[in-house]
């Protein structure tokens, strides 16, 4: 059992209180300013933080502005943007461990594009929307939470549709984090003899991939996220009952996420349903659905007597290897 011993642990149970202290600060003025006169928005990031891009690209959406998310690299070595359009660059590292992200941020930057940097509180990137101080655990919990809640008030800001991410629903998000903590829900998912599964439906699809995420660097356990359509096109063709398959609820707007639990479950692959009950919008809910996750890879981690702390390591952990990609002078 969690016994407060690691890191991982003391920043999930920090993330109430952290977001209430993230919203008790307003967010940059300028911030909103820089990108509120832009045709396109470009949500950019790497790992978690791509993740992030994927939720806060869905919810300036729904806020009514154009807005496209991308990976560091891709969009680095395969630039999609035009004069017009604006950047919102996620990096809870500041860009400096990141050598994509940096290179995105010099090459918006050089081209003249407005950047918004949402990164760790004292980062050096200049007029940034800050979320909290530097993790110390390498699996990031509490600045991806945090990164989620400040993409939702900036699409407040930005947008006339964004009824969904009111100052009245956004804080109603620390409390469902408690609750998700208290009572994750995860308890009866036991490590399978061979790979986790995790799949949902749009937002929950990007929950299931961080989870996945999450498992994989504080437990080293072989996990892997999907988007229910794009599992059932082929990835569940290999599953067998050495697996177990985690679904991720709501939405599940026409039945396709039951209808894979049922074919699972009639070719023997044990399953469990996380559904989240949170009163909140698709994309909020994936904040307190996360930690149960978060609380899962933990478990796992403890129960393997892996340290969740430390993901990257040994030949992984070459400065080398994580230099290239850097922006060139």
């Amino acid at each position: 059992m969690p016994d407060g011993s690691t890191a991982l642990e003391r920043q999930i149970l920090s993330q109430p209180e952290q977001l209430e202290a993230v919203l008790a600060e307003p967010i940059p003025a300028s911030a909103a300013e820089r990108l509120r006169g832009v045709e396109r928005i470009w949500l950019v990031g790497t790992g978690t933080s791509q993740h992030a891009a994927e939720l806060g690209a869905a919810m300036l959406l729904e806020a009514g502005r154009a807005a496209h998310a991308a990976s560091s690299m891709s969009f680095a070595n395969r630039p999609p943007f035009a004069q017009g359009d604006g950047v919102i660059l996620i990096s809870h590292n500041a860009g400096t461990e990141t050598a994509f992200a940096g290179a995105v941020w010099t090459m918006a930057t050089r081209a003249g594009l407005p950047v918004v940097p949402i990164t760790r509180r004292g980062g050096a990137m200049p007029d940034a929307i800050e979320t909290v101080e530097k993790e110390t655990s390498h699996t990031y919990t509490a600045s991806y939470t945090a990164a989620l809640v400040q993409l939702a008030r900036l699409a407040h800001e930005l947008g006339a549709a964004a009824a969904a991410f009111t100052p009245e629903v956004l804080g109603r998000v620390p409390d469902a984090v408690r609750a998700a903590i208290a009572e994750p829900g995860t308890e009866r998912i036991a490590q399978p003899e061979r790979l986790l599964v995790l799949t949902g439906e749009g937002p929950a699809s990007v929950s299931a991939r961080e989870g996945a995420l999450k498992v994989r660097e504080a437990s080293r356990f072989p996990a892997e996220g999907y988007d229910v359509e794009y599992l059932l096109h082929g990835h569940a063709v290999p599953l067998n009952a050495s697996d177990h398959l985690v679904t991720l609820v709501p939405p599940d707007t026409q039945g396709l996420t039951a209808g894979v639990e049922d074919a699972a479950r009639a070719a023997g692959i044990p399953v469990t349903r996380v559904d989240e009950p949170a009163d909140l919008p698709p994309p909020l809910e994936q904040i307190p659905l996360t930690v149960r996750l978060q609380i899962l890879a933990l478990r796992f981690a403890l129960e393997r007597g892996q340290n969740p702390d430390v993901a990257i390591e040994g030949p992984w952990d070459d400065p080398d290897l994580w230099a290239i990609g850097s922006p060139t002078s």
